[in-house]
């Protein structure tokens, strides 16, 4: 092989690999605006609650309660923080198995 034919593998190889990274490349960014941001958006658990704010958080008395109170847990309820029972469509349609949290006052 004389040295000639030597540099022309090498402009070839170069020329490859210069190929092979810009479709990479292309490929990367075409899955991260596509289908990634399907799957970051679906993980998100609050969806539309209070996102004006750093952290949603709600403090209720005790004495408050009364007998009974049942909140959401899913961040799907349209009377949140209290639940609707929109959890039931959301597992349904995620597969998840998120229901709410009862709180009740023991009986004496």
């Amino acid at each position: 092989m004389g040295l000639g034919q030597n540099s022309a593998v090498r402009v070839e190889w170069i020329a490859a690999v210069s190929l092979a990274a810009g479709a990479a490349a292309v490929g990367y960014l075409a899955y991260k605006k596509f289908l990634c941001k399907d799957k970051c958006c679906k993980a998100m658990v609050n969806p539309h609650i209070q996102k004006d704010n750093p952290k949603v958080v709600h403090a209720f008395d005790m004495e408050d309660l009364g007998d009974k109170a049942v909140y959401c847990r899913c961040w799907r309820s349209k009377k949140f923080p209290l639940c609707d029972g929109s959890h039931t469509k959301h597992n349904e349609e995620t597969g998840d198995n998120v229901g709410p949290l009862i709180i009740k006052r023991k009986e004496a």
